[in-house]
């Protein structure tokens, strides 16, 4: 049995974290102290002014639990990580396959059809949900172009080209977004993606998840040891996580995007939960951070049977499941590497 992930999310600023026996102990700018025991521990996320004990960030390598350090409103900083796990082989391996055309291409696409197929079945959903909705012919007329696409994939002869036909996928996906925003419209509205700094308050929201899930996804690659710098998709650079970019891909539209949805059509979260700059970026409030992380740790919580291994899983599992898929192909125990898909 894998436990599931669990991590500690810091937003208060000023707060100072310290080790007290096996416990970690958060200590809030107002007096008060929380304990969490570190062996519950898997990682911790650190927004902005958060101090650290030196001997907590001790334990924490001995342990085994990373830390990230994002600004207050969640761009990457960088990462503290202990002791490299899983084998020197299989990253070995990686890096071969990095460097080899047909595997990388083999991946790299794989990894596409899923992303595309999830959004494709955001799309499908919504419109078996809403069948009066006036933007079903358009919806559909791009749900159709989107399965086209996941067929091209699978012809491209370099990943160059796979990164083009991402691209306009992306462009296609995100047009008919703004159209399934069905409540609070004249606040939410979306023009298209917008990043460092998002410029409206849907992106806020998508920018923020997305950030959790790439953390996530970083610690479930070094947990079956795997190098998460190191991609197949995205291309390499200093500082970046392009393996966890890469897996991420698969689980854009099935996690943050649906998430971002309920929470607004549900009116959990309003424009009043939002800062605007005078720089034209918006961010998120202490409360609506609050919202998100809440939401997002209670809907890893939930079930569901993975595509391939026909196993009923809670969510927040899969990220580690889809990296020990792709060690497992990497390690020749499967003839190719399956993405997530959701049905």
């Amino acid at each position: 049995m894998r436990k599931l992930f669990n991590t500690l999310y810091v937003t208060t600023q000023e707060t100072y974290l310290s080790r007290e026996r096996e416990t970690i102990a958060v200590n809030l700018p107002d007096g008060s102290k929380r304990r969490f025991p570190l062996h519950n521990l898997d990682s911790i996320v650190c927004f902005g002014n958060i101090r650290i004990s030196p001997y907590l960030i001790g334990a924490c390598g001995d342990n085994g639990i990373s830390i990230s350090y994002l600004t207050e409103y969640g761009k990457f900083l960088g990462r503290f990580v202990g002791h490299v796990n899983g084998n020197v082989l299989l990253r070995r391996e990686q890096y071969r396959s990095a460097d080899s055309h047909d595997t990388r291409l083999d991946i790299a696409g794989n990894m596409l059809i899923g992303k595309f197929s999830n959004s494709n079945t955001v799309l499908k959903r919504f419109l078996r949900d809403n069948g009066e909705n006036p933007h079903t012919a358009e919806l559909q007329r791009i749900i159709e172009i989107l399965s086209r696409k996941i067929v091209s994939i699978k012809h491209c002869d370099s990943v160059e080209s796979l990164r083009g036909i991402e691209g306009e996928s992306a462009a296609l996906y995100y047009s008919m977004f703004d159209h399934l925003i069905l409540q609070q419209k004249s606040d939410f509205q979306f023009r298209g993606r917008s990043r460092r700094p998002p410029l409206d308050a849907v992106n806020s929201l998508l920018s923020f998840l997305y950030t959790l899930i790439h953390h996530d996804i970083s610690s479930a690659c070094e947990s079956v040891g795997l190098d998460p710098a190191v991609g197949y998709l995205h291309v390499d650079r200093p500082g970046r996580n392009s393996l966890a970019l890469d897996i991420m891909e698969e689980f854009r539209a099935f996690l943050a995007d649906r998430i971002t949805l309920s929470l607004i059509n549900r009116r959990q979260i309003s424009l009043k939960d939002f800062t605007f700059h005078s720089c034209g970026a918006v961010t998120l409030s202490d409360k609506a951070k609050k919202i998100l992380l809440e939401t997002y740790q209670a809907r890893k919580r939930e079930t569901i049977t993975h595509s391939y291994l026909q196993e009923k899983m809670q969510i927040g599992v899969l990220y580690f499941y889809q990296a020990l898929l792709l060690s497992r192909f990497l390690r020749g125990d499967i003839d190719g590497y399956p993405p997530f898909i959701w049905r």
